[in-house]
């Protein structure tokens, strides 16, 4: 009974998220009823656009060079980020170290970034993958910080009572706790790395989905903006519900034992 119980939460779940797209895309629709095609296109009118531009190979080829330089920038924010950050809740003397510099980062908006990142690296995938990086790092250490900061020392304790070696005791009791705060911040952070990236794109390179909003804002062909936001959003979608979300209900199997 117990598979099928997370069978039918599984199924629940998945539809109350297609539920809340299938209303988003009706309030689509009424916008474009409105407005008309030029400022809103119809949801059709943007997919079969987006069909188009799969059909010239423009589309999977932006679609993987955006993919590839966001997950790449993403990658490395959420490990430095989330390692840093719990080393900080856990020493005193080396969050008062770091933290600084991460509100150094944090005060300093992306599109500024992106200038100096253009001046240092160039029109390159340097530039789009060191702004991803330096403004979701502060997000994942922020999360680390409060999760170690944040740990039951009666727990530990315990667990040191009945002999639990250190390895135990972080795998057991620790790294749960300070996984419940990185998952929602990794999530986060994987929502800003796909919104920076695209604005990198479209500020410094001749490829990736912000070239392609560039050149449909050159040529003001609003379906073509609208196909290729559908491709990010939905390439946003299958990172965060079909990657993370998976890895976040193994890892956090213990709620369910409670």
């Amino acid at each position: 009974m117990d598979w099928l119980n997370r069978v039918f939460h599984y199924l629940w779940s998945g539809f109350g998220a297609l539920a809340s797209i299938l209303v988003f895309f009706a309030f689509w629709d009424y916008g474009n009823h409105l407005y008309g095609d030029f400022i809103l296109p119809s949801p059709q009118t943007s997919i079969a656009r987006l069909l188009e531009l799969f059909e010239t190979g423009k589309a999977g080829e932006y679609l993987w060079i955006t993919t590839y330089r966001a997950l790449l920038g993403f990658g490395f924010a959420i490990t430095v980020g989330s390692l840093l950050g719990t080393l900080s809740g856990l020493s005193i003397t080396l969050s008062m170290a770091v933290r600084p510099l991460v509100t150094i980062l944090i005060g300093i908006p992306p599109i500024a970034w992106i200038v100096l990142a253009l001046l240092w690296f160039g029109a390159d995938d340097n530039t789009p993958i060191f702004t991803i990086a330096v403004t979701t790092l502060p997000i994942t250490f922020a999360a680390g910080v409060q999760g170690a900061r944040t740990l039951d020392k009666r727990l530990t304790e315990m667990a040191k009572s009945f002999g639990s070696s250190r390895w135990l005791l972080f795998t057991d009791v620790q790294l749960p706790h300070i996984l419940s705060y990185l998952f929602p911040s990794w999530v986060t952070a994987l929502g800003t790395c796909w919104k920076v990236v695209v604005m990198a794109e479209l500020l410094s390179s001749n490829t990736g989905v912000g070239a392609g909003l560039a050149t449909a804002r050159v040529n003001i062909d609003t379906p073509a903006t609208m196909a290729w936001i559908v491709a990010i959003v939905t390439m946003l979608l299958i990172a965060e519900y079909g990657v993370l979300e998976p890895i976040k209900r193994r890892m956090e199997r213990w709620r369910e034992a409670n």
